[in-house]
């Protein structure tokens, strides 16, 4: 430092003064720089803690939405709930709709059962998604393609009819005057599902014709026919492919349990060494009787064909009982599938099942349900149910 301050002896009086003025402003700039470099030094730790705090809220927030997902695959309401309350979504049909409709993560059965509920806010996000779909230009197979791929359709009837009125509302708006009104749109899109069964389900025996499709649809455009061009174009398409269904597991309710003819609990008798009565819940269609442990199974525990069976009622200590066997029987058993605990399919042999209805009303109202299934056409019978329906809505 001595050497820094010696002054010169050979130096003017205004030299020295310039040298030390030389001398105190390296100081000041020394002392500017040191200042930057704590200035940066404090910066940088900052971004650096800064980058670190984000990481962790981003890592967080991940779990969060993936919890969210899980809890959502479980129970829809639960899972939107929790997300809410998170803020990782706004309680707004808007952002519910893009959340379902993005679907990442998400069980799409569990899409369809939030989307199919009644509540005002359900429907809300029912229609905000429906209008995340862009049906311009799409003939009405190709609009169901889409929209069937981004859910699976639940198995409550009423659910399926708030879904498809939806649908219709949107495909008509994309594409104005194809159909003369919505409900032309919503009773076809309905008879395309059901054709859809009818020829891809093995359980459906009698195969409708393209002749017969077009005669069901006789009168639906308002009191008049559709061209049956159109009726055969669409016919062909699902004929020639059947709809993909997302998640497909052998299991789909579009196929199998379809707007079912009767659904409830009964209880069975069980056919085992000690014959006990179990509590089930049974779904009537496609002339089959297939009975669950829980409502939310997607296998049945087991299917009983009706082909060729009777029904009649009968006294036991359960009240309003009733069994299905097989009438003029010589040593014959009804061959019936079972699904046992361990996932296995079985074949089981019975002579007859009885089972015991709740009140003599359901007891009444299954046998009769039961008597019609076994004798009926159920791809008419479903159409028919749903012009019932338009035409009530009209009058009313």
């Amino acid at each position: 430092m001595e050497g820094e301050n010696h002054v010169p002896d050979d130096l003017t009086p205004e030299e020295q003064q310039e040298l030390e003025n030389i001398r105190r402003r390296k100081q000041e700039l020394l002392e500017d720089i040191q200042r930057l470099k704590d200035e940066i030094a404090e910066v940088t730790s900052e971004i650096e803690n800064l980058g670190s705090t984000e990481e962790r809220k981003n890592m967080q927030r991940n779990k969060q939405v993936a919890m969210g997902r899980k809890k959502f695959n479980m129970d829809p309401k639960k899972g939107i709930q929790f997300l809410i309350e998170n803020d990782l979504l706004k309680n707004t049909s808007d952002d519910i709709a893009q959340f379902l409709c993005k679907g990442e993560g998400l069980n799409k059965t569990a899409i369809g059962d939030y989307l199919g509920e009644r509540d005002d806010f359900n429907i809300e996000v029912l229609h905000a998604f429906v209008e995340l779909h862009e049906f311009t230009d799409l003939n009405l197979v190709q609009a169901l393609r889409q929209f069937l791929w981004s859910f699976r359709l639940p198995g409550e009837a009423q659910k399926i009819d708030r879904m498809m009125e939806a649908f219709a509302q949107r495909y008509c708006q994309c594409n104005p005057g194809v159909f003369q009104s919505t409900d032309t749109c919503y009773i076809l899109s309905f008879a395309i599902i059901m054709l859809n069964t009818s020829l891809h389900n093995p359980n459906v025996k009698d195969k409708p014709s393209v002749e017969r499709f077009i005669s069901m649809n006789r009168g639906i455009n308002e009191g008049g026919d559709l061209p049956e061009d159109l009726l055969r174009n669409l016919y062909d398409s699902i004929k020639n492919e059947p709809f993909k269904i997302p998640e497909d597991d052998g299991n789909d309710l579009t196929h199998t349990f379809f707007n079912p003819d009767r659904e409830g609990w009964l209880l069975k008798l069980g056919g085992g060494r000690v014959k006990t009565w179990k509590r089930r819940w049974f779904i009537l269609t496609d002339n089959c009787l297939y009975y669950f442990e829980y409502t939310t199974d997607k296998e049945p525990r087991g299917i009983i064909p009706l082909e060729n069976l009777s029904i009649k009622e009968v006294e036991d200590k359960k009240p309003n009982c009733f069994e299905l066997f097989i009438p003029d029987n010589k040593d014959q058993v009804i061959k019936a599938c079972k699904t046992e605990a361990d996932g296995r399919v079985v074949e089981g042999n019975h002579t007859f099942y009885r089972i015991s209805a709740p009140t003599a009303e359901e007891k009444e109202e299954w046998m009769n349900s039961i008597k019609a299934a076994i004798s009926r056409d159920p791809f008419y019978e479903m159409l028919a149910a749903r012009k019932k329906k338009v035409s009530s809505m009209k009058r009313h």
